[in-house]
């Protein structure tokens, strides 16, 4: 049973917005970057096939010589449609893939080997993002719709449930990190070591503190 990889990868011009007020646009698009290699790396060796697909043909220029397969989005479509269409492509070499965003840079090897291993006996496996979102979801090919969005993990528990599909629940903090915000920054500063994502913040000169206000962590400049 052969597994396929999926990363969706939003423009580098429009890179994690959200993260305007700590960084530059060139920080952004390089944090990015770093990213996509935590995440490649950390999921290569447990599938058979990694696919980016993008829009940005600067994204698709950037990960080809990461030894991975590069699609690029047909019209102008949104997240589930650029999904569906990756999926569709996969569906000609694989019974399943895995769908993980390109922000999660916490995700391990061994974390991905064992949602592999776990789907021989549920055919979907959901990592929730802290948020109610979906991290990582390994689904057969056919069959199953992409639900990405707000509250995509009940969404695609509920898709699960309608098909009759078993599912399981893969909770973990590591993978339910994704970055959108100063803090989220913070978190990959202090649990990311040996990420090329920590190393970049590091580089940048970014450090994280202790907070007691309404936010845990307080992301600063040197």
């Amino acid at each position: 049973m052969k597994t396929y990889a999926i990363i969706p990868v939003s423009r580098f011009s429009q890179a994690k917005t959200r993260l305007s007020p700590t960084l530059s646009p060139l920080e952004r698009e390089n944090l990015l970057k770093a990213m996509l290699n935590d995440v490649i790396s950390a999921i290569s060796s447990s599938v058979d096939q990694v696919v980016v697909i993008s829009s940005d043909r600067d994204v698709l220029n950037f990960v080809k010589d990461l030894n991975v397969n590069c699609l690029s989005e047909e019209g102008q479509t949104d997240l589930n449609g650029a999904l569906t269409q990756a999926v569709e492509w996969c569906s000609d070499y694989a019974s399943q893939v895995l769908i993980v965003p390109s922000d999660v840079p916490l995700i391990h090897q061994d974390q991905v080997q064992e949602m592999v291993e776990l789907s021989s006996k549920w055919p979907v496996v959901i990592a929730p993002a802290k948020g109610g979102g979906t991290n990582a979801i390994l689904c057969p090919t056919k069959g199953i719709s992409m639900k990405f969005g707000d509250w995509s993990f009940f969404e695609h528990l509920k898709e699960a449930e309608n098909l009759g599909v078993p599912w399981y629940i893969y909770d973990s903090f590591y993978l339910s990190l994704d970055v959108n915000t100063a803090e989220d920054l913070g978190e990959i500063m202090i649990h990311g070591f040996g990420t090329e994502t920590r190393k970049f913040l590091k580089r940048i000169g970014l450090v994280v503190q202790s907070n007691h206000g309404t936010e845990r962590l307080r992301v600063e400049r040197k």
